[in-house]
């Protein structure tokens, strides 16, 4: 945290510049709430200042740990470029042609622009509607593109809890996806034209009676990669009716994004995310005998 006496009547702009910082981080303070003058955020740049006014300036750490909660979207962490959720089994990532409003991009964008006024979300990639877990999206456009260009190269891995147990402890599923005309995926062995490769890593973490505790790891991103894939393996993801499971114990999609990693397209800091088991993954395979995660 930074203090600065105001020693002569003059502008915002001025009193931070002569500060050292440059008008691309003045904007991100202002925008961000992180200049205060007796406890009030000051967003405009020609704000007048008298002698004698006393300004607080956090910094990004510090800004970061005063953004408000969205409720119903935990937000796992937000910065001035970034925004990372534990995104709820059951809700969309944006809008579909019959539900427009219970999405996570519908809430987060209301929630940013009750929060600090014209915000815009944008979206960096998607999880299925079934699936929990770590979900990204960037708070300006540069950052959008930045981290959509390089997203190949995140790091990401998946918990899967699957009906049965895998006849190899590890292996890689490979095949090429192609989608019907009602939205299903399937996969063929060999390219036929219409399909995109896809493969998919697995490793068996622990079984326990009937279900198996996948640690999953998409090598190429494709839409319900992971969910077809397993379902190809002979072991569907608990809860998925979509592609052959006959089970739903825990009454949703045993699937969850539980590992990100990838660099900031600001700072060129690693950063690094990771979630817990879902509580009701416990009750089929218990957490403290899962082994590493």
């Amino acid at each position: 945290m930074k203090k600065i006496e105001v020693k002569e009547t003059t502008t915002l702009l001025a009193v931070l510049l002569k500060a050292g910082y440059s008008r691309t981080k003045i904007k991100q303070l202002l925008k961000y709430r992180a200049v205060r003058q007796d406890d009030r955020p000051l967003t405009r740049i020609d704000q007048a200042l008298a002698v004698g006014d006393s300004l607080t300036i956090t910094s990004e750490k510090e800004e970061g740990g005063r953004y408000r909660p969205c409720p119903g979207l935990p937000i796992v962490y937000e910065d001035a470029d970034i925004l990372v959720i534990d995104k709820p089994s059951g809700m969309l990532t944006i809008a579909s042609a019959t539900e427009k409003i219970k999405t996570v991009y519908y809430k987060l964008t209301a929630c940013l622009k009750e929060r600090e006024g014209e915000n815009r979300i944008f979206i960096v990639h998607r999880l299925d509607q079934g699936t929990s877990g770590l979900l990204v999206f960037a708070k300006n456009e540069t950052t959008k593109h930045a981290l959509q260009d390089s997203w190949s190269e995140v790091r990401k891995r998946y918990r899967a809890i699957v009906e049965g147990a895998p006849r190899e402890s590890n292996g890689t599923i490979s095949g090429y996806l192609c989608e019907s005309k009602i939205h299903r995926v399937y996969s063929v062995a060999t390219d036929t034209g219409t399909g995109k490769y896809a493969e998919t890593e697995y490793k068996l973490v622990r079984t326990e009676g009937e279900y198996s505790l996948l640690e999953v790891i998409p090598v190429t991103g494709r839409k319900n990669q992971i969910r077809v894939h397993l379902a190809d393996l002979g072991h569907p993801v608990v809860g998925d009716k979509k592609y052959g499971a006959k089970t739903d114990p825990i009454r949703r999609l045993a699937l969850q994004s539980c590992f990100l990693a990838f660099v900031h397209p600001t700072s060129g800091k690693l950063m690094e995310f990771s979630l817990e088991q879902p509580s009701r993954f416990n009750t089929l395979i218990p957490r403290k005998k899962a082994g590493r995660r």
